[in-house]
């Protein structure tokens, strides 16, 4: 069973300790930091600093969505302010009626590593693999995967050779267990979003935002 080492965050998950969090064996904290060229999640600020004062790495994500862009990446860097120890993901999936795709995709991405000096990580599943089929994207495949797929056999598209990271559940029914982390009661329904790194401590430290 996959370990929750990596668990993300959005304003709509209660936190009552990330120290407790930390000392159950969680790692880092990838916490949304904005959606499209406007939307802003009020709770990243506030949770940083407690975040990593607990020891714990810290990751921010945004969610992609149908405006143009330049104004998403915008958004992102002006609200995540992302520092050198700051792993970034873009979290590509189904918006109805907001669709990012995957050419807007691609200029995001792009634009990020001109900005930063870096890739950022790609969120993604069932939609990802459908929009790209069983075709090989060299662009997408240089960016590290971080894989939503709720089950006991997690499977990457033909981009991939593997994930590095996964997200095996969201804390409902689906996906394998377990799916609470101490400190972290997860939304009003108790859900909790679990990701597992297939490593060590050391090794996702190392690979945490380069």
């Amino acid at each position: 069973m996959p370990a929750p080492n990596v668990v993300d965050l959005y304003h709509g998950d209660n936190v009552t300790s990330f120290q407790q969090a930390r000392d159950s064996g969680v790692l880092g904290i990838i916490h949304k930091a904005t959606t499209g060229g406007t939307g802003r999640d009020d709770a990243y600020k506030d949770r940083r600093k407690p975040a990593t004062d607990a020891g714990l790495l810290w990751g921010a994500y945004h969610w992609g969505t149908s405006a143009p862009p330049k104004k998403q990446v915008q958004n992102f860097l002006d609200w995540a302010k992302p520092d050198e120890k700051t792993l970034v993901a873009l979290d590509f999936e189904r918006t109805a009626g907001n669709q990012m795709t995957l050419a807007d995709a691609r200029e995001f991405l792009t634009l990020i590593e001109a900005e930063l000096g870096r890739k950022a990580v790609v969120y993604g599943g069932g939609l990802l693999k459908e929009m790209l089929g069983s075709a090989i994207d060299p662009f997408f495949g240089k960016h590290r995967l971080w894989l939503a797929q709720y089950g006991n056999h997690p499977a990457v598209q033909a981009s991939w050779k593997t994930f590095w990271l996964w997200q095996y559940t969201d804390g409902s029914q689906d996906g394998p267990g377990p799916k609470s982390v101490p400190g972290l009661p997860g939304d009003s329904k108790g859900h909790l979003d679990c990701d597992h790194f297939v490593g060590s401590a050391a090794q996702l430290t190392a690979d945490w935002s380069s």
